[in-house]
């Protein structure tokens, strides 16, 4: 019998993971019952109830794991929790049931079809107006300038990887490995969806959060940063030659009557010193994605698991 692993990543969802937890079961139980299953949570240090409430749901069920994360590893605990599955193949969701628990079932009928990678992509949302009109222009500049073809509006989730795919993905060992940009250079099958509203609870995508992301995005996807401030750097830096030989040439001929000043002077040290600046701070955007790499971090560092067999980890510290 072939075994499906769900992965569901959280923090702070007590009032998602016991109905998360009954209604994959129920979906397998009704769609997928010539399957056998395991369904993870991998939990980012949540502070209110949702820890107690996995233990409770653990214990009534063997299928049901729960891996707690010494702190919140939020942009790297989903790779960690995938290469922890055991199944055939496994699928990411998230718990807040953004992702319709019934696409399960449609991306395993892709596996079975052969596709090694299959994802849900929203075609539309619930969600705020604004926010989505925002998220489109950001999915639409990205792949403007993006190296390699890039998934609009797939938000990392409602995934399902093949074993052979978790077993590459364990191979690369790369810290920063952004599951976005990977899974959309694989070429993946697609299915569509409309996104619901949040169940339950609060979303955790805070502005923060969603700089950090677009960040990311955008500087391991594309060179549109760097070539910009070249291409900026270049334009500004004629003409300030331009300029500057301009009231050479006017101070030469008309050497009295030529007032040259000190305000354009003071106007371009402070643009050229603020376009400096930006592009410092761009460029340090780079280094640090880089020196992540160097330093190979692990995904996420566990303080428990409950109901897996296997033995202690490395990557596991006692708390």
């Amino acid at each position: 019998m072939k075994k499906v692993s769900i992965l569901i990543p959280c923090f702070n969802e007590e009032e998602n993971v016991v109905s998360m937890a009954e209604e994959v079961a129920a979906e397998f139980a009704k769609n997928l019952s010539a399957y056998d299953y395991e369904i993870i949570f991998i939990d980012n240090a949540s502070t209110d109830n949702t820890r107690r409430l996995l233990r409770e749901i653990c214990v009534k069920s063997s299928r049901v794991k729960a891996i707690f994360n010494c702190a919140n590893f939020r942009d790297t605990s989903g790779i960690h929790g995938i290469l922890q599955t055991s199944g055939d193949c496994a699928v990411s969701i998230p718990a807040d049931f953004q992702v319709p628990i019934y696409l399960i079932t449609e991306l395993v009928k892709l596996w079975e079809k052969g596709e090694k990678i299959a994802v849900a992509i929203k075609t539309s949302s619930d969600e705020s107006k604004i926010m989505w009109a925002i998220r489109s222009f950001f999915y639409w500049f990205i792949q403007q300038f993006a190296q390699a073809p890039f998934l609009r509006h797939f938000t990392g989730f409602g995934v399902i990887y093949d074993r052979t795919m978790i077993e590459l993905v364990r191979k690369l060992k790369n810290p920063q490995l952004f599951s976005r940009m990977f899974v959309s250079e694989l070429n993946p099958a697609c299915i569509y969806f409309n996104q619901p509203k949040r169940r339950a609870g609060r979303s955790k995508s805070d502005i923060k959060h969603l700089f950090n992301t677009a960040l990311l995005l955008l500087t391991q996807s594309t060179k549109i940063g760097s070539r910009i401030a070249l291409f900026i750097g270049t334009i500004i830096s004629t003409i300030s030659a331009i300029v500057g030989l301009v009231y050479l040439i006017l101070k030469l001929m008309f050497w009295s009557s030529f007032p040259a000043g000190i305000i354009p002077l003071t106007i371009g040290v402070f643009f050229l010193g603020s376009i400096q600046i930006f592009f410092i701070g761009l460029l340090g955007e780079y280094v640090t994605a880089i020196n992540d790499k160097l330093e190979a971090r692990p995904y996420a560092i566990e303080a428990e698991r409950i109901n897996f067999d296997e033995p202690e980890r490395p990557e596991r510290v006692p708390f």
